[in-house]
């Protein structure tokens, strides 16, 4: 059994897209209209290609409040590894970044945690 997809809920597909591409520096892998929405996704470009985040439109009401409900108590939604999470968060800060957890030390790694502007907190860490 492998992980080959998984997915954030956006409020936005097209910000969603710019932000994740743009700013986190993922690379869209596929784009195909479907309907009111698109099966939108992107991949690591240090990561294997075969893993991707769906960029998935938050139309279904359960899901709306489930995003919102972990948003507001502050949970992350997912987590990606970063090699130097202070780095990042420097660089992302740079890009106008809203970061609710500056980088904090947990045990063996250090963590932080960042507004995707689509709906979502997503913690970085080391890894």
């Amino acid at each position: 059994m492998q992980i080959k997809l998984t997915s954030v809920l956006v409020d936005d597909q097209a910000k969603a897209l710019a932000f994740y591409t743009e700013v986190l520096g993922f690379v869209k892998k596929n784009d195909v209209p479907m309907g009111d929405h698109r099966w939108l996704t992107v991949v690591s470009p240090t990561g294997h290609a075969d893993v991707e985040l769906l960029l998935e439109p938050v139309g279904f009401e359960p899901a709306k409040v489930y995003q919102k409900a972990l948003f507001k108590a502050g949970i992350p939604l997912a987590a990606f590894a970063v090699a130097h999470v202070k780095k990042e968060y420097t660089r992302l800060r740079k890009l106008n970044v809203k970061f609710p957890v500056k980088p904090t030390q947990m045990g063996p790694t250090t963590v932080a945690t960042l507004e995707d502007t689509c709906g979502n907190l997503i913690q970085i860490f080391e890894g």
